[in-house]
């Protein structure tokens, strides 16, 4: 098969993440795969994918310029004449049903989120006969995108999106009379959670039998200013490290890793920071309550800047366990996301893919 894979930009993070380790999947069994991106924005995202062997198309344009969009990638696709149209976020999936319709060319589609905005989820729901099958990229967002679409069990199945690499390098442990590094991963988005972090650090500072410690966020976004004036006004213990283009260096140098999200979907800065031998403390948001567990972390609330203090200080009290809690998280996400278990999910799912394309009415 040809398989036009849409992604809605190729940003550094988020869904764009995982495409090279999906359409390895898909080339192993023969198929050709070729990336469209329906905006650039900060364009991190294609290195990984063209070092990955993958072709990506990037339309110079914005995230609003709907009409425009449309156009391109109906002149795109009238070019790549592909089998399956495969789309990922809802805006490349409410475009790609509508050009896949026009072609007659079946569509699968990702749903990485886990809370789809109202106005969203009532477009998909409009137009879910329009893609074959649906994927849900973790147990959190299958449960919501049954709801939300009102879809079927046969039309709707789960492919985790995190592949668990046992050669992924695990952290150092902390050496007493180090400082305590706390990071976490991710853009710079209200959604982050971060200036729940910064208060909760805050209040971390209050107590004063824990070992001293820093926190490390790395991601860029509109958040930057907010935060800078945030820490600088009560002069947190807390640096904002830019984006950083390979996440195992970052996490390799961290004690403890923290994700204070209002919402997610799988969220793989989270899942690699277990992978890496951390423990994590992280919001009930998405997937990460369903991973994480008493041995490998902690759980609290969104937006509860006292419990995620309290969480983190009862972690920080005892800075030498810190280890053996991060090498229950790396056994636990082995386990649950081991490359061997992605692999063949993703086998079965594309195997699915190949009886849709088979019964594609030719003209």
């Amino acid at each position: 098969m040809k398989i036009a894979y849409v992604i809605n930009s190729v940003e550094g993070g988020g869904a764009a993440l995982p495409v090279p380790a999906v359409t390895q999947v898909m080339r192993e069994r023969g198929h050709h795969v070729e990336v469209f991106a329906l905006a650039r924005r900060d364009g991190r995202a294609i290195p990984p994918m063209e070092t990955a062997g993958l072709q990506v198309h990037v339309r110079e344009g914005e995230r609003t310029d709907h009409l425009a969009a449309l156009r391109w990638l109906d002149r795109q696709m009238r070019t790549y004449a592909p089998d399956v149209i495969w789309t990922s976020l809802t805006r490349a999936t409410l475009m790609g049903q509508m050009v896949g319709w026009r072609r007659h060319c079946p569509v699968v589609s990702w749903q990485h989120s886990a809370r789809l905005k109202s106005m969203n989820a009532r477009l998909l729901r409009l137009l879910r006969e329009r893609t074959a099958l649906w994927i849900a990229d973790s147990c959190c967002v299958e449960a919501q995108t049954r709801e939300k679409l009102g879809l079927s069990a046969d039309r709707l199945t789960r492919w985790p999106i995190f592949r668990a690499n046992p050669e992924f390098p695990v952290a150092r442990p902390w050496q007493s009379g180090e400082v305590v590094r706390i990071g976490t991963l991710g853009r710079l988005h209200p959604v982050k959670g971060y200036d729940t972090l910064c208060e909760a650090v805050r209040l971390l500072r209050e107590k004063a039998d824990l070992p001293p410690f820093e926190v490390l966020i790395a991601g860029e976004g509109e958040e930057r200013s907010r935060l800078e004036a945030l820490i600088a006004r009560h002069e947190l213990p807390v640096r904002l490290v830019g984006y950083v283009n390979e996440p195992p260096v970052f996490l390799r140098d961290l004690h403890l890793y923290v994700q204070p999200s209002l919402w997610e979907g799988l969220c793989l800065g989270a899942h690699e920071a277990m992978l890496a031998g951390l423990p994590v403390v992280a919001s009930a948001a998405g997937e990460l309550p369903f991973t994480i567990t008493h041995e490998t972390g902690r759980i609290v609330p969104p937006q509860q800047s006292q419990a995620l203090a309290v969480a983190l200080a009862e972690l920080l009290g005892v800075p030498e366990r810190l280890a053996v809690m991060g090498q229950k998280a790396r056994e636990r996400v082995l386990d649950l996301f081991g490359a061997e278990r992605f692999d063949a999910t993703g086998q079965a799912v594309v195997a699915r893919v190949e009886r849709l394309a088979e019964k594609r009415p030719r003209f």
